[in-house]
């Protein structure tokens, strides 16, 4: 876990740490205008969109290790390079692509975790994957306000690039594919972990290929579920740093204080819901209350609005916590509803509707702020997306697997007929 941990979060600090260059200046020294401002904070999740599934069949056919290996380089070296371009044009080539290089980690690191932990560990162990999020955020913000309040956006980009890079070879010479591969684990170990996954499998129903899996009720549901509460959470990540700055009239290394607050109410919310999900082997049941909530604190900051900003702040806070607490579980139902042969797949396929959700959300919320000036357009237009994927989550359906029920305790067994919802 702390391998996974720190793979996905140096991803997601070459990803999120835009918003910083943007409270520091790149658009005035770059020439941006504020369209393209937008555009430039949305292109990443264009390129994510494009290559998630492709990704997650190579992953899940041929080996997550080499993947995410050449995955790191690649994405290191951009985002290194953000921190060196003059020219508009290759700033948003350089935003793409890097989505394209990061489009795989997502999906292949839920396939490793889906080859290494069973059902009853599942929840939390995505939880401490996707906690990789928030935790980098938080020290991300603190340390890219000083950054860049010291030695400028540039500096930023190359120094928080590089460590990719270093960790790339770390990664090779620690990582295995499949439990049977590692060293470390007693030959008994193996074969009890293995048999435990195989009949997990043994009891899920047969889908024959990807085709059938996309186009299954449950998976266009959830899809569209991840879609709105995309554009609720990057719209958030995005441009918070923005917001804060503007709205608080603070420096810069004071908005990365400010910024970190809300993801560490995130990491501590996600690791309770996710004990609580495993415990009781509910999923969606613990997902709709945490938007809602997320919604209703977005609808509340935009009702405050500037008039009493720490009000407003404490609301985001709420909102921010509400909107990650459920990440690690959502991401536990497909295995549990898909045979391994395809749940990668519709995992990838799932996060890519969240990617092109992402996309929305950072361009929408951007254009919102430059538009009218100030952030509560932009709050009531996360909050309804929000609500639209609390709507979703009752349109979701399919019987809890038997493999769940299998897996571990009386509890298991007295849960395992109940629906997801």
């Amino acid at each position: 876990m702390p391998v996974i941990f720190i793979t996905y979060s140096l991803a997601y600090l070459d990803r999120a740490n835009y918003g910083f260059a943007s409270a520091a200046g790149i658009e005035k020294d770059l020439h941006i205008t504020p369209g393209i401002s937008s555009l430039l904070g949305a292109l990443f999740f264009l390129g994510y969109f494009f290559f998630q599934v492709p990704g997650a069949m190579y992953a899940e056919r041929r080996s997550v290790k080499r993947l995410v290996f050449a995955s790191l380089i690649a994405w290191g070296i951009l985002a290194a390079a953000t921190g060196m371009v003059d020219n508009v044009a290759i700033l948003m080539a350089i935003r793409f692509l890097l989505g394209v290089v990061e489009a795989a980690v997502m999906p292949a690191m839920l396939i490793f975790i889906s080859n290494w932990y069973t059902s009853r560990e599942r929840s939390r162990a995505n939880t401490y994957l996707i906690l990789g999020n928030p935790v980098t955020i938080l020290w991300m913000s603190v340390v890219s306000g000083y950054l860049v309040n010291s030695l400028g956006w540039r500096t930023m980009f190359i120094a928080e690039g590089v460590p990719a890079v270093i960790w790339a070879f770390l990664w090779w010479m620690i990582v295995q594919d499949k439990p049977r591969d590692a060293k470390w684990i007693s030959d008994a170990d193996k074969q009890r972990l293995e048999e435990t996954l195989a009949a997990e499998q043994a009891n899920l129903k047969p889908v024959r290929n990807y085709a059938e899996a996309l186009r299954s009720r449950p998976v266009i549901v959830l899809s569209l579920l991840y879609f709105c509460w995309s554009i609720g959470v990057y719209g958030f990540v995005l441009w918070l740093p923005s917001i804060l700055k503007n709205g608080a009239h603070v420096g810069l290394v004071a908005t990365g204080w400010l910024s970190s607050l809300p993801y560490l109410a995130a990491a501590l919310s996600m690791v309770t819901l996710a004990w609580w999900s495993d415990r009781t082997r509910a999923r969606l049941r613990f997902v709709w209350p945490s938007l809602l909530v997320g919604a209703i604190a977005f609808a509340a900051s935009y009702a405050v609005g500037q008039h009493v900003f720490w009000i407003s702040y404490a609301l985001l806070v709420v909102a921010g916590a509400a909107m990650y607490a459920p990440y690690g579980l959502f991401f536990a139902i497909v295995p549990e509803l898909l045979p391994k042969n395809v749940a990668g797949g519709a995992m990838a396929l799932i996060n890519g509707m969240g990617a092109l959700g992402s996309f929305v959300g950072s361009y929408a919320v951007g254009a919102l702020n430059g538009a009218t000036g100030n952030p509560a357009a932009s709050y009531a237009f996360m909050a309804g997306a929000l609500l639209i994927a609390v709507g979703l989550t009752f349109a979701v359906s399919g019987p809890r697997t038997a493999a769940a029920a299998k897996a571990g305790s009386d509890d298991a067994l007295k849960h395992s007929s109940r629906h997801f919802s």
